[in-house]
């Protein structure tokens, strides 16, 4: 198996990023609003939901959007299987993909007792959100693999997308993702195994 580049999973609860959004928001359907916003930046998210709307004032609202949620961490929990995971892959080449700029991805790893990755691709990191491959090529990049050796862990159809458009196989985490045909997929992270072989292969799989 491959170095598997891993996001940050916790998207946590739908939040508006800002009062003048809220406003906005009140004609749009919240089944398409969900539909959009998990893995994207939140920029991206008001691109999709507002195509009107000029992209400075997407930009200035994500900005509040971020520091709200960086102070924000109630229920920010793990994933099931998380500690355990990160614990059995620390001595292997990861990475840490995510639409979370570097102060939230702190927070929320730090909130949810993990620790974080060295190599990480943030908000900061890149000029596209997903689905655009961007942040898991840069990610594949810093580890040294190429796309197609490497293994991307997803819960949202913005990042599966973006982890195929990537090259990379998918394991997709989360009751949402078997919906969007990953190459594999899991419940949460419980029941994956990690094994490193001399020669450095490194095998994934997953219990029944």
């Amino acid at each position: 198996m491959a170095p598997p580049v891993l996001p940050d999973r916790r998207a946590g609860p739908l939040r508006s990023p800002h009062p003048s959004l809220e406003t906005r928001r009140q004609d749009l359907d919240a089944d398409a609003v969900l539909k959009v916003v998990h893995g994207r930046q939140g920029y991206a998210t008001m691109a999709v939901l507002l195509p009107d709307r000029p992209m400075a004032e997407n930009h200035a609202d994500n900005r509040l959007m971020l520091a709200e949620e960086t102070a924000d961490l109630d229920g920010v929990v793990p994933v099931p299987g998380a500690p355990a995971f990160m614990a059995a892959i620390a001595a292997l080449p990861f990475a840490l993909v995510t639409s979370a700029d570097e102060a939230l991805a702190q927070a929320r790893m730090g909130a949810a007792g993990l620790p974080m990755p060295s190599v990480r691709v943030t908000a900061e990191c890149v000029g596209a959100s997903k689905p655009d491959p961007e942040g898991f090529l840069k990610g594949a990049a810093e580890l040294g693999f190429a796309p197609a050796d490497c293994v991307v862990f997803e819960d949202s159809e913005a990042g599966i997308q973006a982890g195929r458009a990537a090259g990379m196989r998918i394991v997709g985490v989360g009751p949402r993702a078997a919906a969007f045909a990953p190459d594999l997929h899991v419940e949460d992270l419980t029941g994956l195994r990690v094994e490193a072989a001399p020669d450095g292969t490194i095998t994934l799989s997953a219990l029944a």
